[in-house]
């Protein structure tokens, strides 16, 4: 990719990076409705360029084999996570992408250590894997319900005031372990205006298509709006690094949400810059003996290699051209 589309990219997203060290207040510093002055017949065509980019990238990502990604989204109800993967990974080999959803922990997670669950779905090297909802669930929701947390059977000298202050350090440090180990993570907050929620509650009621994606409960959360948006700014206060920084995404506009998410993993794999392996010499030239057996099957009249002729300077630009590819037998 050339320079200058890479810092494109960079700069559309540098205004929703949450800087490290920074005080966050959701209500006076990022605007759910922001779009960047682009109108939506435009941002179809960058959506799709945002979706490819990852595509093309994730090749090289598994053909590398080093490197994994994590990429962490966070939102309130109906702020668009689904939607959200389904569009951004839509061109990607689904074998190289896991997605896991964390909802009420199990008897047997609550047995363990708060980040145990959330461990044991890491990227493998070569993989992206996207946690809908994720470990900062346990700073979110744990902080907003109280008698969650006492589920957690923690000592009482684990649970005292400084119980949050504690889990942003250790959720940081983990951070960086991970990314010291190759694993790159990011993650994006969806950013949801409390009147288009209402908006989109009351449209999974009126049609009945979307009435399984309704609960009551969803209704019971939203009375807590100012718990949320308060836990919502000490998170991204506290836990945006250098080495695993947060996105504030708009998510009023789904087509601008969309755009923005694809943008922000785009920049994350252009950032790692993953590169196909050189198979070395002695290889190569194994393979060179096997393509001109190859080519000696071709048929009377069949180009000796037709993906050499068509695509003469993919050949060349790995330097590899074959004299003989441009023969025809007969």
């Amino acid at each position: 990719m050339s320079d200058e589309r890479a810092e494109r990219i960079a700069r559309f997203i540098e205004p929703l990076r949450v800087k490290p060290g920074t005080e966050v207040r959701l209500e006076r510093d990022f605007d759910p409705r922001y779009k960047a002055g682009l109108k939506k017949r435009d941002g179809i065509e960058l959506l799709r360029t945002g979706v490819s980019l990852p595509a093309e990238y994730q090749q090289r990502l598994a053909a590398q084999d080093t490197y994994g990604v994590l990429l962490c989204l966070q939102a309130l109800d109906s702020g668009g996570k689904d939607g959200t993967i389904r569009h951004v990974m839509s061109g990607v080999n689904p074998q190289g992408v896991r997605v896991s959803s964390f909802k009420v922990p199990s008897a047997e997670e609550l047995e363990h250590d708060y980040l145990w669950r959330y461990a044991r779905r890491l990227p493998g090297r070569g993989e992206i894997a996207i946690f809908n909802r994720s470990h900062y669930e346990e700073v979110l929701v744990v902080r907003v319900h109280p008698e969650i947390l006492r589920r957690q059977k923690l000592p009482d000298d684990a649970s005292g005031r400084d119980l949050w202050d504690r889990r942003y350090r250790e959720i940081n440090r983990w951070e960086r372990y991970l990314t010291d180990n190759g694993f790159k993570v990011v993650k994006i907050f969806l950013n949801l205006s409390k009147e288009e929620q209402r908006v989109r509650f009351l449209k999974r009621i009126d049609l009945p298509e979307k009435n399984r994606k309704f609960s009551a409960a969803d209704v019971r959360e939203r009375r807590r709006w100012d718990d949320y948006q308060h836990a919502f700014s000490e998170m991204l206060s506290a836990t945006s690094t250098k080495w695993a920084p947060w996105y504030v995404v708009p998510a009023d506009r789904k087509w601008f949400e969309r755009i923005c998410a694809a943008a922000i993993l785009a920049h994350t794999l252009i950032d790692i810059d993953p590169r196909y392996p050189d198979v070395g010499k002695k290889a190569r030239k194994e393979l060179l003996v096997t393509k001109r057996d190859l080519e000696r099957e071709a048929p009377a009249g069949a180009s000796a290699d037709p993906y050499a002729e068509r695509h003469p300077s993919a050949v060349r630009a790995g330097g590899r051209k074959d004299r003989s590819t441009r023969k025809k037998r007969g």
